[in-house]
């Protein structure tokens, strides 16, 4: 075991979020996993003690430890504030966002799913360069959107999803778009793909591609085909909560995204207000997303026995939050998957 310490940033959230990074930390403590965390505010906390859901400490804190765990961040509504989490993939470059789906709970609709969607994060008609055009007094007569996707944005969001498919062992890759219509906007996409398997991935995996409304459908009718998607900011955004659905939701889903300079970890579901302070919030989610944490900073073992953990104290011991079916609380279900992770 590494006895260096691993700086990283650690951003609780809002709602829900210091109850589940709580219990993540728990975990990560009975692994002895080596980070040295930074508390710091963004969302909701960050307009109340900062008047900024970014405050300047937190970006500071980012570009040091260069490695973030958060849990969800409530945009504020009104006032002009725009998405925390839009502000940070813009802010680090955080051109890819990583999108597991594995089934750890058996007998749900659908069973033994083992996807990947890897989307771009920065590109796309996520841009936002909107407007209206104004026509006989109606101010909102018209409205526009502009997406760009370029050639570079989209190499090295492919490079790193074929890279990452051969490191994991991916046996398909499937490219989705929507080329027939948008041929340029996202053919450039299919087409530096294309182009990079030829010359450089050729052989270490199987390249398809997809419509993607033709995938939706497919992944409903039967996800057992697909392995690893890879597509456009618009599409990955959908087709990963799609995914994450069939493996039980939100609460089972963790997001990962990747630059060139940071990668920041979370949860991909809402703060849940409604919930909050209650002791019945779900942790599983940050939980995983602390496992692809501890992959990214090469303690594969430690991900892997807390993936392990959370897998037997779902299905062996059957301590289980209430959304899963389950009577436990956050408490108890940190307090046996702690148990689990230390072999009791």
């Amino acid at each position: 075991m590494t006895s260096t310490r691993i700086p990283a940033t650690l951003i609780p959230g809002d709602g829900i979020g210091p109850e589940i990074v709580d219990a993540t930390l728990a975990a990560l403590d009975a692994l002895n996993a080596p980070f040295e965390w930074d508390r710091q505010i963004a969302g909701l906390g960050g307009v109340v003690a900062a008047g900024d859901p970014l405050p300047l400490a937190t970006l500071d804190s980012i570009r040091r430890t260069r490695l973030a765990l958060k849990g969800p961040l409530e945009t504020p509504s009104g006032g002009g504030y725009r998405s925390s989490n839009v502000r940070l993939r813009e802010e680090f470059q955080l051109y890819a966002n990583l999108r597991p789906a594995l089934t750890i709970i058996p007998g749900g609709r659908f069973d033994k799913i083992d996807l990947v969607v890897v989307r771009e994060n920065l590109e796309g008609l996520y841009i936002g360069h909107e407007h209206y055009v104004p026509i006989d007094g109606d101010p909102h007569a018209v409205a526009m959107a502009t997406g760009i996707n370029t050639r570079q944005g989209s190499r090295r969001l492919l490079e790193y999803a074929f890279d990452t498919a051969v490191a994991t062992g991916r046996k398909k890759v499937t490219l989705v778009h929507k080329a027939n219509i948008m041929k340029a906007l996202t053919g450039i996409f299919l087409e530096t793909g294309l182009d990079l398997y030829e010359k450089k991935y050729k052989g270490k995996f199987e390249l398809d591609t997809v419509i993607i409304d033709a995938c939706a459908m497919k992944l409903v009718l039967n996800p057992w085909q697909f392995d690893m998607l890879v597509t456009t900011n618009l599409f990955g955004d959908i087709l990963s909560d799609l995914v994450a659905g069939l493996v039980g939701g939100l609460g089972m889903a963790p997001g990962a995204n990747i630059g060139t300079d940071a990668a920041i970890f979370e949860a991909v579901h809402g703060s849940a207000p409604d919930i909050a302070g209650k002791g019945i919030a779900n942790p599983t989610a940050l939980l995983l997303a602390a496992a692809l944490m501890l992959d990214h900073v090469k303690l594969p073992e430690l991900g892997t026995r807390l993936r392990k953990a959370i897998d037997e104290t779902l299905n062996i011991d059957k301590v289980r939050t209430g959304d899963l079916g389950g009577t436990a609380g956050t408490a108890a279900f940190t307090k046996a998957l702690v148990s689990r992770i230390h072999g009791g």
